[in-house]
């Protein structure tokens, strides 16, 4: 029986520490990166009072081609294609 449980415990924490940070239901701020090369970003409130609720977003660069908002892209968690011009 302890052996058992034993085994549960171990495969149940090998489990747990190979879940992604944004799955486990936690945001990780507006740095780093989790998989796909998403930034997770904090809610906020704008200047005018507008609530910006948390997301992910493509690391900032000098590339307009690698947005999910450019034409040809599809943002991988909103299934929307992009709309801008490259």
């Amino acid at each position: 029986m302890n052996r058992v449980l034993l085994l549960l415990a171990s495969v149940s924490l090998v489990l747990l520490t190979n879940i992604p940070a944004d799955a486990k239901g936690g945001w990780r701020g507006g740095g780093g990166t989790a998989g796909g090369g998403a930034v997770h970003v904090r809610p906020y409130t704008k200047r005018d009072g507008t609530y910006v609720g948390p997301h992910r977003r493509t690391p900032r660069d000098s590339s307009k081609q690698n947005n999910w908002s450019t034409k040809g892209n599809v943002n991988p968690y909103t299934g929307k294609p992009g709309m801008k011009n490259p």
